[in-house]
């Protein structure tokens, strides 16, 4: 893709959520570029779209209306098989909530997205393992979940985005635990 072209582009972008009483308007005509190798922040009050707009850009929920296009793909008019791989090859993901595996080590769940790439299991836990020490875990690469602390599961969870070098990584506060 040449350089002059956004990473990430938005146009016309609207969802809606249906309830019983009415129909909630998240968002209403956002439109975006974000060029390759950018650091973009979505900050604003509780409740005003932010995650509604993340989760848009990653794909996982489809608009009501407009377009989300990553890397010249329109990822909105993706199938979900179509957007599993897309995912697979393309994006890492920091949760909020870490979404860390409770019975995998360290390791092991940082090196999840290499698996699904079909890398072999030594290579990908070689690289989990040094993505594990570059973020201060070297001495917790065999800990499960629930012998770590909320900051050292973030940093787990960072250290799994990363891992299979992405293009694009999308952050739901990951800081929020550091």
């Amino acid at each position: 893709m040449p350089p002059s072209h956004p990473m990430i582009e938005v146009r016309h972008l609207r969802k809606e959520y249906p309830t019983a009483d009415e129909t909630v308007v998240a968002l209403e005509d956002v439109n975006l570029a974000i060029p390759r190798g950018q650091i973009c922040c979505i900050y604003g009050e509780s409740g005003s779209g932010k995650s509604t707009l993340l989760n848009q850009l990653a794909g996982m929920e489809k608009p009501t209306r407009g377009g989300v296009r990553i890397g010249g793909v329109v990822v909105s008019a993706l199938d979900e098989n179509e957007l599993a791989a897309f995912r697979q090859r393309h994006l890492g993901f920091v949760f909020q909530s870490y979404n860390l595996l409770p019975n995998l080590n360290a390791v092991e769940n940082v090196a999840m997205p290499l698996m699904f790439r079909g890398v072999p299991k030594d290579r990908r836990e070689a690289a989990a393992r040094g993505i594990l020490k570059r973020v201060g875990l070297g001495k917790r690469l065999t800990h499960y979940p629930t012998q770590m602390s909320g900051g050292q599961q973030q940093r787990v969870g960072i250290a799994r985005a990363f891992v299979a070098r992405p293009e694009v990584v999308f952050a739901d506060e990951p800081t929020g635990n550091l």
